[in-house]
């Protein structure tokens, strides 16, 4: 007893087990704090996650904080809004009414280089509208193919055009052109589809085809349109992200272009662009955005699904496309309309996808349409 009370310890020993107490007691917290920083990093990954693949809220015109409504609308039965523009002869005294649909980044403000005297001298009535989350029209949280059908419909219903009318739809604006053809045929006096999308999943559509034409386009349009398809709930994301490109159009990719069309985007480059700033002005995903998803989904229908809706020939059905067209294959449209042969197709081999633009054949457009 006398030699363990007169043991002396030295600093030195003492220090060191100190520090061992001290790694010790590191040593049992690690798993611990390991376990909260892993949550930590999980919940900030899954935050991020939820922030950039959740679309920003839409800025509804003549919401608080939103644009004005400085159009004509109507009030749909779902309460949403369609803004609207009426151009050509009244319709009262037309004898031919026709709804012209936009594409993509474009408006009712769309202006078609049709002359006066061609109007006057065929006595068109036209309407022009804003599609669902473009310009001064309502976002629609449910659009799809279908739903534009029938905003066409009630659209013509509230503003009384009568029975039946021409359509015409434009680039990615040609799906609601099948959607009539598919849902509402019955209001139909005849339609164009110009430069018309093409969904490179239609299984109407033999692989091979559906895939030469898929790989003529930019590698980033595809991948956007892979994802659009495949992946809806990532397109917020992939549009917004900085890793990779995506879709050319709007990255200001030129070479999407054929040398007619820059020659058309040259001359438009001179004159005032009407209303392009009220476009995107409820938001991009509201308008464009949804535009690519629902034209790039899986349809409930395919083309080839579609009956003739003039069986008596009592009106026409055309598809109009540039064969130098880089934006849309001629391959998909040409295959198509071999195999609807109640559609009247013409090819224009020199030129691309504004074919539109070019006032003879926007005037041929309309003369093959309402005179044939």
């Amino acid at each position: 007893m006398v030699g363990a009370q007169n043991k002396k310890i030295s600093a030195a020993s003492a220090r060191a087990h100190t520090r061992k107490s001290k790694q010790t007691t590191s040593l049992k917290l690690a798993p611990k704090m390991i376990v909260q920083v892993t949550v930590a990093l999980t919940a900030g990954l899954l935050g991020w996650a939820y922030l950039a693949i959740k679309p920003p809220p839409p800025k509804v015109c003549g919401s608080p904080g939103g644009p004005p409504v400085t159009s004509p609308r109507v009030q749909l039965s779902d309460g949403r809004h369609l803004s609207y523009k009426e151009k050509g002869v009244p319709k009262e005294e037309s004898r031919f009414k026709i709804i012209v649909i936009h594409g993509f980044d474009s408006s009712k403000d769309l202006d078609l280089p049709v002359s006066q005297e061609l109007i006057e001298e065929l006595q068109i009535y036209f309407l022009f509208f804003d599609r669902a989350g473009y310009g001064e029209s309502d976002p629609n949280p449910k659009r799809s193919v279908k739903s534009e059908a029938f905003d066409i419909q009630e659209l013509a219903d509230k503003l009384h055009i009568g029975s039946r009318f021409y359509v015409i739809g434009l680039s990615i604006g040609a799906y609601a052109v099948w959607s009539c053809l598919k849902y509402i045929p019955h209001r139909l006096s005849g339609a164009s589809l110009v430069v018309p999308l093409v969904n490179y999943w239609w299984s109407c559509v033999p692989a091979d085809l559906s895939k030469a034409a898929f790989k003529t386009l930019a590698g980033q349009d595809q991948w956007t349109f892979r994802v659009a398809h495949y992946a809806p709930w990532l397109f917020q994301w992939w549009m917004t992200q900085k890793w990779f490109p995506s879709l050319s159009i709007m990255a200001g990719n030129m070479s999407i272009f054929c040398p007619q069309d820059l020659d058309v985007l040259k001359k438009l480059s001179t004159t005032p662009s009407v209303g392009q700033e009220k476009i995107r002005q409820q938001g991009v995903y509201e308008s464009l955005y949804r535009d690519i998803l629902a034209g790039y989904a899986k349809w409930e229908f395919d083309p080839l699904d579609i009956t003739n809706p003039f069986p008596e020939n009592e009106g026409s059905v055309h598809i109009w496309q540039g064969y130098e067209d880089r934006i849309i294959p001629f391959r998909v449209n040409r295959y198509i309309s071999e195999k609807l042969p109640w559609i009247r197709y013409h090819e224009v081999p020199d030129a691309g996808h504004l074919l539109i633009y070019n006032s003879n054949l926007s005037e041929a457009i309309l003369r093959e349409l309402l005179c044939r």
